[in-house]
């Protein structure tokens, strides 16, 4: 049902929020920079029922694509389609500055105590030596391009495999540790500063000297050993620590490289030379600060796959990744890293969900479910499809589909496109956005980790799903079980 003539599918919450509204009964004159400043920033902390009121009356003096954009500014979703690297650069460029040292000072820039004013935009800007230097200030974090090459490709496109230094990318957050002034701060990669959030780091890292950074992951730490991300994640979920919490969802830091040392910035120094002061700094620390295990690459390509099997078994950990022994550590995306081959299980699609932004009038978010138990025939399989298309409740013991993950990527357009009309065609019944349909489609579905999950009706969730492709080749009752979901718990 369309509402005030506007089509029934929008992009997202903002654009809805922004046409249902009723005409303004007046008119605001303010720019933007003035509503940021004098408007939005000085609500960050305020009490719920003073923002509520706040929002109802500037709803009141703004048009449909005012009121979209201040929704976005408030919900964190606005983007301009602009990468954060060429930013910076451009920034360097006007500033006539080193695009380091830019990218450097906006780390935490808009964090809530650095209020990103007229002030603070001139501290930005300013000459070298100058400017915004906060004493727990990170460094901008080195990220890793996924690479998968034929061994044949490696040496070509990287150089000798004897110039490269492999270690582990281990499954958890990834954070710097700054130790400057007698003090400590924790930040994520999302330029949060989560320092209050891990305890036990902020006291492994008092025993670190002065003028030290290190760059690394925080992962869950359980009995001396790494622990699946899962326990990470309930921690992260918790808004207070306990005592409990702490106990149950311990954490360590592992680092894997050396940004600052007796508060010199090493970022230009080479890979291994910095590993070896890392190496000599991390002896004799506590359990919870120690750095990622290294080697070298035998020969093209072999590092990849030969390091990657273990983590299968016990190790937690996403893919290896490598660097060259001589690179200096630098902003963006230099070091390489291998995806493990993702686990796997043929799904059938249950339930869907339209989009967002261009894909907000295509269904393109789906819940997928496997068998309790497997068929004995496609004739119960078929009974059990027919019980859920008369909207029959399961029996408790019957076959049935179990759901247990939710996808949106790794299809084409064309593919979605496709997907979305067998969706309209087959549809059961409908909750709001969230469509059932009769089950017709198995997807095989890729992942990167899975465990235990009570949240979810399967009792398993697993981490990154994607769809790697649909299985028009298979028909419903070969679809896989939750045996086979409990199966690759002992190998993840």
């Amino acid at each position: 049902m369309a509402v005030r003539g506007v089509l029934p599918a929008v992009g997202d919450l903002a654009e809805t929020i922004a046409h249902v509204l009723p005409s303004p009964s007046q008119c605001s004159d303010l720019g933007l920079a003035r509503w940021v400043e004098d408007r939005l920033l000085p609500l960050r902390g305020a009490e719920p029922s003073q923002q509520a009121e706040r929002l109802l009356a500037w709803w009141d003096e703004l048009e449909t694509q005012e009121r979209f954009l201040l929704i976005k500014l408030i919900g964190g979703g606005f983007r301009v389609g602009v990468s954060k690297l060429l930013v910076q650069r451009a920034l360097a460029a006007h500033a006539g500055l080193d695009a380091k040292l830019v990218a450097q000072r906006m780390m935490g820039y808009t964090d809530a105590g650095a209020r990103p004013d007229a002030a603070a935009f001139e501290a930005l800007l300013a000459p070298a030596g100058e400017g915004r230097s906060a004493l727990g200030q990170p460094y901008p974090f080195f990220l890793a391009h996924a690479l998968d090459l034929p061994r044949a490709e490696f040496e070509a496109k990287l150089g000798p495999p004897a110039d490269w230094l492999v270690e582990w990318k281990y499954d958890g957050i990834r954070a710097q540790i700054v130790r400057r002034g007698g003090q400590c701060w924790i930040w994520s990669r999302g330029e949060e500063l989560v320092t209050e959030r891990f305890p036990e780091l902020v006291s492994a890292a008092e025993s670190l000297p002065d003028g030290t950074v290190l760059d690394g992951e925080i992962v869950a730490w359980k009995d001396a050993a790494l622990a699946p991300f899962q326990l990470l994640q309930q921690r992260i979920a918790r808004k207070s620590l306990t005592k409990k919490v702490l106990t149950e969802a311990p954490v360590a830091f592992i680092a894997y490289d050396l940004l600052e040392a007796q508060g010199e910035d090493w970022r230009e120094r080479p890979q291994h030379e910095r590993r070896a002061r890392l190496e000599a700094l991390l002896q004799g620390q506590p359990l919870q600060l120690a750095h990622s295990g290294r080697r070298q690459l035998g020969h093209a390509g072999h590092g990849a796959r030969a390091v990657a099997r273990p983590a299968r078994r016990g190790l937690h950990a996403q893919a290896p990744r490598g660097a060259l022994r001589q690179r200096p550590h630098e902003g963006g995306r230099h070091r390489w890293k291998w995806k493990i081959e993702p686990l796997s299980v043929d799904a059938v699609l249950v339930y869907a969900q339209a989009g967002h932004g261009r894909r907000a009038s295509v269904y393109t978010d789906y819940t997928f479910a496997v068998w309790s138990r497997a068929p004995r025939d496609a004739a119960e399989a078929q009974a059990v499809l027919d019980a859920i298309e008369r909207r029959e409740p399961a029996q408790p013991g019957a076959l049935q589909l179990v759901t247990f993950a939710k996808a949106y990527s790794g299809l084409s357009d064309a593919e979605f496109r496709e997907v979305d009309r067998v969706i309209r065609q087959t549809t059961i019944e409908k909750f709001g956005p969230v469509r059932s349909v009769k089950p017709s489609l198995v997807f095989e579905l890729g992942f990167e980790g899975i465990g235990r999950s009570p949240r979810h009706k399967s009792g398993i969730a697993v981490r990154f799903p994607r769809m790697l492709r649909i299985r028009a080749d298979k028909p419903l009752h070969e679809a896989d079980t939750l045996q086979t979901l409990e199966a690759l718990l002992g190998v993840a």
